[in-house]
C-alpha cells in the first residue's frame, strides 16, 4: 500500500476550460448527448491539469522545431520498471517487457493474435465497452461471465465462470482494476482466477490501466505478479489515466511467455504500426520519473470528493445509490429504485439535469438502471451535477 502526501502548489479546484480545445468530453457534448449546455462527467480522462513536469518537459521539446521519428530514451523501460516496483511491488523482468501503441488496442491484438475466428472469449460484465468489441469485432465468440453483487457488492462468479471455461473458452479479458464499478480484486480472487485458467488452458488478458488509481485502504495486485512462470498471461497498462494524458497514447504490455508476448507485438508490426511519437515519449518518460507527488494528492483529492459523492447521495438522492470505488476515478450510481427504463433515465439527466453521463447499459449484462460518473473534475463541479440531479429528480417525481 503505498502511503500518500499532500503536495503544495497544486490546486485541483482549479477550473480549466476545456472547450474549443476539441475535447471530446467538452466539445463532443452535442454528437453525445444532443445539447452542449450538460455538464459532462462522463467519459474517462479528468479535467485536472497534467502534472507541472509533464507540461515542462513537453514544451521543452515543442521548443525544437523538428518532430521527426523519435525512439525511447534509454532509461524509459527502466524508469517503467522502477515505477511498478515501487508503486506495486511488481518486478518485471526487462526481456518481458514491451511498448505498444494504447491498452484497447493491444486488447484487439491480443484478440486477433492468441485465437481463430470461432473462439470462446470470456468477458465479465458490466465491463468497459471495448472489451465486448474487441471480441465480436474479430468474429470470435463472446462467452459472458457477469459479475454477481452481494449485499450491492460486486464479486466473481466463480461457479459461472467455470461453466464458460467449460465450454471452450481460449482467452479471458480481465479487467483490474474494474470499469466501472470500480473493484479492486483481492488476491485470493486473482489466485482462484489464476487456478482456473491452469486448469482450462486458458489466455487471460489482463487489462491494469487503472492500477495506480487505488484508494489508500485498499491494494493492487498485479497478476503476473501472483502467477507462475508457465502461466499463459498478458497484463498490459499505460500513464495515460494516472497522468491525463489519453491523448498521448503509449502503453507497455509484459508477457513472460515469449511467444505470447511476441504473436501480440507481430500484429501492430503487421499494420506497421509504431509506439514512438516524440510528444509520448517526452510525456511518458517525464511522468514516470517525476509525477509521483502529483499523483499522490490527486489521489487524496479524489478520495476526497469520492466521500462528498457517497454523503450526498446517501442524504439527498433517497432513491439513488452508490458504493465508495475501490479503484479509478470513476463512480457507479444505481437508479433503479426510480422505475424507469435506461432510455427514460438517460433523457431526464441530459434534458432536465443538463448532467452527462455514462449509461449504465453500455456497460452490458447488469449495467441497467445505472450511471457511471466520472469524479476527476474539481469538486465544485461534481457537486453542481449531484445538485442538478437532486433538482430534476424532485420535479420529476
Amino acid at each position: 500500500m503505498v502511503t500518500l502526501a499532500p503536495l503544495t502548489g497544486v490546486n485541483f479546484d482549479e477550473i480549466v476550460d476545456r472547450r474549443h480545445t476539441d475535447s471530446v468530453k467538452w466539445d463532443g457534448r452535442i454528437a453525445m448527448f444532443g445539447r452542449d449546455d450538460v455538464l459532462p462527467l462522463w467519459v474517462a480522462d479528468s479535467d485536472f491539469a497534467v502534472a507541472p513536469p509533464i507540461q515542462q518537459a513537453l514544451v521543452r521539446r515543442a521548443m525544437h522545431p523538428i518532430y521527426g521519428y523519435s525512439q525511447a530514451a534509454d532509461d524509459l523501460l527502466p524508469l517503467v520498471m522502477s515505477w511498478q516496483k515501487e508503486r506495486h511491488g511488481w518486478h518485471i523482468q526487462p526481456d518481458c517487457l514491451a511498448t505498444v501503441p494504447a491498452v484497447v488496442p493491444t486488447l484487439y491484438a491480443a484478440v486477433r493474435s492468441l485465437t481463430q475466428p470461432g473462439d470462446a472469449v470470456i468477458v465479465q460484465p458490466p465491463v468497459y465497452t471495448p472489451f465486448f468489441n474487441a471480441v465480436t469485432d474479430n468474429n470470435r465468440r463472446l462467452l459472458l461471465n457477469p459479475l454477481k453483487q452481494v449485499l450491492g457488492y460486486y464479486q466473481i462468479d466463480f461457479e459461472q465462470l467455470e461453466e464458460c471455461a467449460k465450454q471452450g473458452a481460449k482467452l479471458m479479458l480481465l479487467c483490474s482494476p474494474h470499469n466501472p464499478i470500480g473493484r479492486v480484486w483481492s488476491r485470493a480472487e486473482l489466485l482462484t482466477l489464476l487456478d482456473m485458467a491452469r486448469r482450462y488452458d486458458i489466455t487471460l488478458v489482463c487489462d491494469e490501466i487503472h492500477a495506480d488509481l487505488v484508494y489508500q485502504q485498499h491494494k493492487h495486485h498485479p497478476l503476473l505478479s501472483l502467477a507462475e512462470s508457465s502461466d499463459k498471461l498478458i497484463s498490459v497498462f499505460s500513464p495515460s489515466k494516472t497522468f491525463n494524458m489519453p491523448g498521448l497514447s503509449m502503453a507497455f504490455m509484459v508477457a513472460t511467455d515469449a511467444l505470447l508476448r511476441e504473436r501480440v507485438v507481430a500484429e501492430f508490426k503487421g499494420l506497421h504500426i509504431e509506439s514512438n511519437h516524440p510528444f509520448s515519449l517526452t510525456a511518458v518518460q517525464a511522468a514516470y520519473a517525476q509525477g509521483a507527488p502529483w499523483l499522490d494528492a490527486m489521489m487524496l483529492y479524489l478520495a476526497q470528493t469520492q466521500q462528498q459523492v457517497v454523503d450526498f447521495v446517501e442524504h439527498r438522492l433517497p432513491k439513488v445509490s452508490v458504493r465508495a470505488s475501490e479503484a479509478t476515478f470513476l463512480m457507479w450510481l444505481d437508479f433503479n429504485e426510480l422505475g424507469l427504463d435506461d432510455q427514460a433515465l438517460q433523457r431526464l439527466l441530459i434534458q432536465q439535469a443538463k448532467v452527462g453521463l455514462s449509461a449504465g447499459d453500455r456497460y452490458g449484462q447488469g449495467g441497467e438502471g445505472f450511471m457511471r460518473l466520472n469524479i476527476a473534475a474539481p469538486s465544485a463541479l461534481v457537486m453542481q451535477a449531484l445538485q442538478q440531479i437532486e433538482q430534476a429528480l424532485a420535479k420529476a417525481l
